[in-house]
């Protein structure tokens, strides 16, 4: 009989561990960049073919979440990584810390839109650009003219009335910069961004927050991206978005699987859900350019082909010199950024 009841008490623990060992098993965790307010609708989309995994989303903007990525090297905590700068992924991936993956329906990707490498260590999903919000009823107030061009948000004209992020922690306020630089030359680039010193009136740690600081009045002009312009243009914020002539900066947004995670079971459906149909549609509801080509729908607000204005943006190029670009970034402006929470 006592043998029984032991039987049986080893069975109920077996059954327990098992259920907890299935449980730890559907837990994923994700490092993300991805808009606050959408995490909810992606991980919806993500579960409709993944039930049985939960993602525990770790959410932070660009910079602070690759640097997180980074210090984590040795001991790494996240499973995968869906929605981050592909140029954080191009660190992360020559510090050997991304497990390279063909996702199910790679193929259908446009080729710019993931790794090189014959087995891919990153896949990208969608391009967000640069746009400057301007809001039409402070520029009045302050007879500000509607700039056309970086080159005008130089003008005395602008001083104090322009906010951009900080690109240490913003991955928008990084694409400024560095397609900048690829655009004016490095030296031209440092001594343009000198020039717009002058006028900015502070660096915000979030890419986004400068147009919301338009689209409430706090400030005339916001460089920030097009996504969230026209997100806010559609709520009935007074902004018009500009995108300038010179052309704008972009990035991808990418996921990977990081080396060492935990649970690549679960982070290979990620990748293979990251570029399926299904999650290219959900981009699009807010970014006019996806990787697979020819299912974007025109996004309200943005210029009818956006992939016309975005620059030749050479990633490896940024991904190499992020640390000195950044290093000397914030020698020069660090001084107007706002406080670190």
């Amino acid at each position: 009989m006592k043998t029984i009841t032991k039987m049986k008490s080893l069975g109920w623990a077996l059954a327990i561990s098992a259920t907890c060992s299935a449980q730890a098993a559907s837990e994923l965790t994700v490092y993300t960049a991805f808009e606050a307010e959408d995490l909810k609708r992606y991980a919806a989309e993500f579960n409709k073919q993944n039930p049985d995994i939960k993602i525990n989303w770790v959410r932070d903007s660009t910079g602070i979440v690759t640097a997180k990525l980074l210090a984590e090297k040795d001991n790494p905590q996240a499973d995968a990584v869906w929605g981050l700068a592909a140029t954080s992924l191009l660190v992360l991936k020559a510090e050997d810390m991304l497990q390279p993956y063909r996702p199910k329906g790679l193929e259908k990707l446009s080729p710019k839109f993931y790794d090189k490498d014959e087995t891919p260590s990153w896949v990208g999903m969608d391009a967000w650009m640069a746009s400057i919000c301007f809001n039409t009823i402070e520029a009045e107030k302050h007879n500000l003219p509607k700039p056309t061009s970086w080159a005008d948000l130089t003008k005395p004209v602008y001083q104090g009335h322009v906010i951009m992020p900080n690109p240490s922690s913003s991955g928008t306020g990084f694409l400024d910069v560095s397609s900048w630089l690829q655009m004016f030359g490095e030296d031209q680039g440092w001594a343009y961004m000198d020039k717009l010193h002058n006028n900015i009136s502070r660096y915000t740690h979030s890419g986004s927050k400068p147009c919301k600081l338009a689209a409430s009045g706090e400030t005339a002009i916001g460089i920030s991206f097009a996504f969230r312009g026209a997100k806010l243009k559609n709520k009935g914020a007074p902004l018009e978005l500009i995108f300038p002539s010179e052309g704008i900066g972009w990035d991808m947004e990418a996921a990977a699987i990081i080396k060492g995670a935990k649970n690549t079971v679960a982070a290979k459906k990620l990748m293979d859900f990251a570029v399926s149909e299904e999650a290219n549609r959900a981009y699009n509801k807010g970014f006019a350019v996806v990787a697979i080509p020819g299912l974007a729908q025109p996004v309200k607000h943005f210029p009818e082909n956006p992939e016309s204005l975005m620059i030749d943006n050479d990633f490896e190029w940024a991904a190499k010199n992020r640390a000195a670009i950044l290093k000397e970034w914030q020698g020069r402006y660090d001084s107007k950024s706002e406080p670190k929470k």
